[in-house]
């Protein structure tokens, strides 16, 4: 992915920020049709998503709705929705594979938790990631 910057802002592409958001560019050109994601035109006449605005979509978009009631009383705040597409269980444990969005989801858990939650491919499931550490990359802008 090759960025723009302007200064040290850096912007988008409708493609590029379909990419990082996980939706298709028609998704992203609707947003910015509609007026829901601010972009500008540059000098060739292609649409540029700003940073910063992409960025506080995101934080809008995540913030949706009121949290349901797991929300409320759990202090991970690290949650993706997706299918849950292999569920592999033994004698005392299971594997889980959860898709969301571009994300795949690994759990490993108890085999009583897995059949407690009824875990089965095809079953929508929350994954929610609480971690004391998280590595951030940023890929190579040249």
């Amino acid at each position: 992915m090759r960025l723009a910057r302007l200064g040290r802002v850096t912007t988008f592409s409708i493609s590029e920020a379909a990419a990082l958001l996980g939706v298709s560019a028609d998704t992203v050109r609707r947003w910015v049709d509609g007026g829901r994601l601010p972009a500008s035109r540059d000098e060739h006449g292609h649409r540029r998503v700003p940073g910063a605005e992409l960025a506080a979509f995101v934080r809008d978009q995540a913030r949706g709705g009121p949290p349901d009631q797991a929300e409320r009383f759990s202090s991970a705040r690290n949650r993706m929705r997706g299918i849950v597409t292999d569920v592999r269980r033994d004698g005392v444990m299971a594997k889980v594979e959860i898709q969301a969005g571009p994300f795949r989801v690994v759990s490993l858990m108890s085999r009583e938790a897995a059949d407690d939650l009824g875990l089965e491919p095809g079953v929508v499931a929350d994954a929610v990631v609480k971690s004391t550490n998280v590595v951030v990359e940023v890929p190579d802008q040249g």
